[in-house]
């Protein structure tokens, strides 16, 4: 990404266009009266012309400049209700002023920011923070418009002017740590399967990580027969690209309670296998991995940000064919636990390759609490659409410090009910378990975290985020363009951040 955001402790008057922030109020700042005699009372002008302009949150107002004046625009951005923004609101804000920037044209920009309240540098943080998620593209597949007129003009570079510049630019470096986690996460959930498949996928995570000082293992077929990991490889039999299962630890400190466990679905290709799904909008079923996108860039995020805390993450890595080597609906297999499994689908593979991942970081390495991630259930999307992930979670308190994190980071949760009847619900009559529900579609989302809390041993503390709605969605938001939205990557860091660093 092309877009440099400094900070300086007074304007440079280098760019295109002077920004300049209004609370609802419309009453000006320090900042927007020193732009005002800059521009020889342009701000109070354009205010007193506007018939639009309120402030609200992410509005914005562009006036074109005379000829002598050290910016060729002035822009008024609403924050909103001055006593009720979030910085989830100031980040939305900052992202829609990015777009209302390169719909204009406009290259370089430089905000003027006030340094009170004793938020301020926290908000010019939030703000820049905003614009910098928005700034996101994915567009390594498209060739470059042929003529210069033709190519499109994004914004380059940007510079936030407040006297707190160097506490400001230390707030906003440990957040642009984790918003590189999430750009990684929003990659890898929008390249195509014939470029990301359970091995080339595996090799990227370790070119990734491992130079970033997180300790990466690749598991190969070979290995995952030898360990049991029947469920996994299950899921991938029917394809020509064999399955991968992929252990990272990133040891910040050492922890005496045992590692933060992170697990991701990563179906790299989803047909359905022998249960093969409709032809329509089955393109999007390279997203399925976006669960252990998530996971990989939240440990990407912890890294780079040198997180004091003991975490492991495992994906994974399957493709969903149909073919003679395919698993079949009927089959019985035998997981990592030792539990069999009576496949009565093969679309609800899912489940499967989150058993055994589950499983072996449980027996392995013992962790004081997981969170599993998995874009699972079309049920789930019918219920919380793309606004919510829905949460499953065996404690109380670890779905208060989700749920704490969620509202900070604007990654939003919803906690769904984890019932014993669904558990029941998931017995087999000639398995230990079956992967479909007796009651049929009913409740498919909770049936399908009843399956997986079979694979949850000793009481260990354990939520599962069905982030089928959130992962990518078809229409641009403020943060956010189209498909792949890194969901995820900010909750779990921040989840750590707040609870298991030390």
């Amino acid at each position: 990404m092309s877009l440099e955001i400094t900070f300086s402790k007074a304007s440079e008057k280098k760019s295109e266009a002077a920004v300049v922030c209004f609370y609802e109020d419309i009453e000006q700042g320090k900042s927007a009266k020193a732009l005002d005699y800059t521009l020889s009372g342009y701000v109070e002008y354009a205010l007193g012309k506007s018939n639009k302009f309120k402030g609200k949150n992410g509005q914005s107002e562009i006036v074109m400049l005379p000829e002598d004046a050290p910016y060729d625009y002035a822009v008024l951005l609403g924050l909103g209700e001055r006593d009720k923004t979030t910085m989830g609101d100031i980040e939305a804000a900052g992202g829609k002023l990015c777009l209302a920037l390169e719909a204009q044209g406009i290259v370089s920009a430089e905000i003027y920011m006030d340094d009170e309240p004793e938020s301020a540098a926290e908000t010019a943080a939030h703000l820049a923070l905003g614009i910098k998620m928005r700034a996101y593209r994915f567009e390594r597949y498209k060739a470059a418009p042929d003529k210069e007129e033709d190519k499109p003009k994004r914004l380059k570079s940007v510079n936030v002017a407040i006297s707190t510049n160097k506490e400001t630019q230390t707030l906003y470096e440990t957040q642009s740590c984790v918003a590189e986690g999430v750009f990684w996460a929003r990659d890898l959930v929008n390249e195509p399967p014939n470029v990301l498949y359970p091995d080339a996928y595996a090799r990227r995570i370790k070119e990734e990580l491992k130079p970033l000082g997180v300790e990466v293992t690749v598991f190969d077929e070979k290995k995952m027969l030898k360990l049991g990991l029947g469920a996994l490889m299950a899921v991938g039999q029917g394809s020509d690209q064999p399955p991968r299962m992929v252990m990272m630890r990133w040891k910040g400190a050492s922890d005496s309670e045992g590692p933060v466990a992170l697990v991701g679905k990563g179906v790299t290709f989803d047909t359905g296998g022998i249960s093969l799904k409709p032809g329509a909008n089955m393109d999007e079923m390279k997203m399925d991995m976006g669960g252990s996108a998530a996971v990989v860039g939240a440990m990407k995020a912890l890294a780079l940000r040198k997180a004091k805390a003991d975490v492991i993450g495992i994906v994974g890595l399957v493709e969903n064919m149909p073919s003679a080597r395919a698993y079949r609906p009927g089959d019985i297999i035998t997981a990592y636990s030792g539990k069999t499994i009576e496949v009565l689908n093969t679309d609800a593979e899912g489940r499967l390759v989150l058993a055994d991942c589950l499983s072996y970081v449980q027996e392995q390495y013992k962790p004081r609490m997981i969170v599993d991630l998995a874009t699972l259930t079309g049920a789930m999307l019918i219920a919380l659409g793309h606004e919510y992930a829905g949460t499953f979670a065996t404690h109380d308190d670890l779905w208060e410090e989700i749920n704490a994190a969620s509202v900070q980071t604007n990654d939003r949760v919803w906690r769904m009910p984890l019932d014993e009847v669904w558990k029941k619900d998931m017995e087999s009559d000639v398995a230990d378990v079956q992967n479909l529900a007796k009651s049929g579609r009913s409740a498919g989302s909770c049936t399908a975290a009843g399956f997986l809390w079979h694979f949850i041993e000793d009481e260990t503390p354990w939520a599962h985020m069905d982030i089928a709605g959130t992962a990518w969605i078809k229409s641009d938001k403020p943060l956010t363009p189209k498909f792949g939205t890194g969901y995820g990557v900010r909750l779990l860091d921040r989840l750590i951040a707040d609870n298991y660093e030390q």
